[in-house]
């Protein structure tokens, strides 16, 4: 991830805390928060030169990689318990 797409992420991030902090987003239509982030992403669309579309698509990759990223180290952290024998030991 480049420190712009950093910044990127980051930035509507913290928009994001701001304007849907009050709503659970598992149970919070898609569509809904997407439109909450709006202003966000045109803001920064047009700081950039850029389309709306082509924001949320960038916003997407990264956050998706974020979540991939996370789920690696966990699983690296945790590593595979059944290994060890921790989990099915008890059948």
């Amino acid at each position: 991830m480049t420190p712009e797409d950093k910044i990127l992420l980051e930035r509507i991030n913290e928009y994001a805390d701001k304007v849907l902090k009050d709503f659970d987003p598992q149970k919070t239509r898609v569509s809904f928060q997407l439109e909450k982030l709006k202003p966000i992403m045109e803001e920064i669309a047009k700081e950039q030169g850029s389309t709306i579309e082509d924001i949320f698509i960038k916003y997407m990759d990264l956050a998706s990689q974020v979540t991939a990223d996370k789920e690696t180290k966990f699983q690296n952290t945790i590593g595979n318990m059944t290994k060890y024998g921790d989990i099915h030991d008890a059948y």
